[in-house]
């Protein structure tokens, strides 16, 4: 039977599937829309059971505030191509509605929450099954306090966000809460204070910080003082209030809460392609 282009663009719109995959599906299904669904979601699947072990290095970033939380979700795929169609940015958005509504505070929450009459989980895999590529959960997360503020960032015009920070602060923060989420954006900080560095990571970097100094022949009994040197730019690399603010290096980002009275007590940083390890 003759498949018309606008029956074939139709069924993309509704699937993502690409056209020769849609119009092959409305000829199996001799222009039956819901059986050619089904075709694409069972042709999908092989496909999907095929790219299991493939990374999804691609996705959206999608966003959400509800009074005083703010969310932050990255559905994961393969292909910028698959990532910027409005049927994927869609689908993110309900994985990000159902976290919100279950009150998710980790990726395994979010893929344990009810998603209609299934799971978040068992819907992402129905999901790329019609997209035909590795797609996930990659990161969430949420902040809470009485001021929260979110920045999202377009690596380009014709692609979703990519990369988005949130940040809690008290009343009087909130003054200076854009300027500090844009920091967050731009810098990448991970961490809120040197007293939220995990002793793990803490340890590592004296060790190596130790170790270099030696091996460069400082003299043993300055060796210490070396090494928090070292730590301290180490600090203000990673620690938000501790990097120095963008605009005005002169100061820290501590210092832009100081000036104005005000706290952060939260932020988050997501961005398409980092994270969790595929």
């Amino acid at each position: 039977m003759e498949i018309k282009a606008a029956d074939v663009m139709k069924l993309r719109k509704m699937t993502g599937a690409g056209m020769m995959d849609c119009k092959k599906a409305l000829i199996e299904a001799e222009g039956d829309f819901a059986r050619a669904q089904d075709i694409i979601r069972e042709k999908g699947k092989l496909v999907v059971a095929k790219r299991a072990d493939r990374t999804a290095t691609e996705g959206v970033v999608v966003t959400k505030i509800v009074g005083q939380k703010a969310y932050i979700l990255c559905l994961a795929c393969e292909t910028d191509f698959v990532a910027k169609t409005p049927k994927f940015v869609e689908f993110a958005g309900s994985v990000l509605d159902d976290a919100v509504k279950a009150e998710a505070s980790s990726v395994d929450e979010v893929l344990a929450a009810a998603s209609g009459d299934t799971t978040v989980k068992e819907a992402v895999e129905e999901a790329a099954a019609l997209f035909g590529e590795h797609v996930k959960v990659g990161q969430f997360a949420k902040v809470e306090g009485p001021h929260v503020e979110v920045y999202a960032h377009k690596k380009s015009a014709e692609m979703p966000p990519s990369i988005v920070a949130m940040i809690a602060t008290d009343e009087a923060g909130a003054a200076v809460a854009h300027e500090a989420v844009l920091q967050i954006s731009a810098m990448g900080a991970q961490w809120l204070t040197r007293e939220d560095v995990p002793a793990d990571v803490l340890e590592s970097e004296r060790r190596v910080a130790t170790e270099k100094s030696l091996a460069e022949g400082k003299p043993e009994k300055i060796v210490p003082k070396i090494v928090e040197g070292r730590l301290n730019a180490f600090f203000k690399e990673v620690v938000l209030l501790e990097q120095p603010f963008v605009k005005d290096p002169s100061k820290t980002v501590g210092d832009l809460f100081k000036e104005v009275g005000g706290n952060a007590t939260a932020f988050a940083r997501v961005e398409v392609g980092k994270g969790e390890e595929e």
